[in-house]
């Protein structure tokens, strides 16, 4: 990461091993890696360097906010703005690395500065149309209500979005396809770690149940003997269609990690923490192509796997989403 890093963020491509400064950064990878950096200095303490990679990412994000607290989401490595404004999920993802910086002991600038982000944002929220702007919104506000336990805000905003994603499964979902839209896409089991979070914060038994049954989806489409092989980005998976194999994307092993030991942790059944195993070793080489995606020489992590192997390049999301992955683990034991 501190490789991947300078001092406007962290940027968004490599060639091979090397940061790809023609690409330049994005909101989405620096909220990924301001959460990884927040996680690792709650299992490690006090860490100057990882410190100083929390200021600089959580400083990108307020640069990229703008005035009426929306985001830009790409910046020129000559620090241009590149968009007029960013995606749903650029701000969401913004506000989920927030709420992380806001619940934690860490400074108290980088806590206040969070929460000024997270707030300005906020507003922004209630008319939401992306299933998973909604289940950023929820991680975070779920982080934020640790942090303030007394307000009450953070708790109606959850029950309104969370209620929001159970009409899209109630719309979508049948029972051959249990799910909140018709096609799986990317990120996915987001949206059911929304609902187990949401469940821990709210203990509805409607979030529970539809987290569980959307999960459990999830490992039956992706989990094939005993290995992960998540939905490919070439094509994606719409009802009634063919899955797509290839490409795989390391976002998609993160993120079953995190859902599974968030349902590990709400449950209690070890078959979700087997998950989570399983989802990791991904990254290891118990894939559809045997390969390892985690570069342990230079602690990176390639961006993919094709038909034909890996994706030698080893940007921004790849690596944040095995550090992720990798962290929750670790907190979990």
């Amino acid at each position: 990461m501190k490789s991947l890093t300078d001092d406007t963020g962290v940027l968004q491509h490599t060639k091979y091993s090397i940061p790809n400064r023609k690409e330049g950064y994005t909101t989405d990878d620096n909220a990924r890696a301001l959460i990884a950096c927040v996680k690792f200095l709650q299992l490690h303490h006090n860490d100057s360097d990882v410190s100083k990679l929390v200021n600089t990412y959580l400083s990108f994000l307020f640069h990229m906010q703008k005035p009426d607290g929306k985001f830009h989401n790409l910046l020129s490595y000559n620090r241009v703005f590149l968009d007029d404004v960013g995606s749903e999920e650029c701000m969401t993802q913004s506000l989920w690395a927030c709420g992380h910086a806001i619940s934690t002991s860490i400074l108290k600038g980088v806590k206040y500065t969070a929460k000024e982000i997270f707030d300005k944002g906020l507003q922004h929220t209630s008319s939401l149309k992306s299933p998973r702007a909604k289940a950023f919104t929820i991680l975070g506000l779920c982080f934020y209500h640790e942090a303030f336990p007394d307000d009450r805000n953070p708790l109606k905003n959850i029950v309104s979005l969370t209620d929001q994603l159970l009409h899209n499964y109630q719309q979508a979902s049948s029972p051959d396809w249990p799910w909140f839209e018709p096609y799986l896409t990317y990120a996915n089991a987001r949206l059911s770690q929304a609902l187990f979070r949401a469940y821990e914060v709210i203990g509805d038994e409607r979030y529970l149940q539809t987290a569980k049954e959307s999960f459990d989806f999830l490992v039956r489409v992706q989990v094939i003997d005993n290995n992960f092989v998540p939905i490919g980005n070439k094509g994606w998976y719409k009802k009634g269609g063919k899955r797509a194999l290839y490409d795989q994307q390391p976002i998609e092993a993160s993120c079953m990690v995190e859902a599974a030991l968030a349902a590990f942790r709400v449950t209690g059944d070890e078959k979700y923490q087997r998950i989570a195993h399983i989802a990791f070793g991904w990254f290891l080489g118990k894939n559809s192509q045997d390969v390892m995606v985690y570069n342990p020489k230079t602690g990176s992590c390639y961006d993919g796997i094709t038909p034909k192997g890996v994706n030698l390049n080893q940007g921004a999301e790849a690596t944040v989403s095995y550090l992720l992955a990798r962290l929750e683990l670790n907190a979990s034991k």
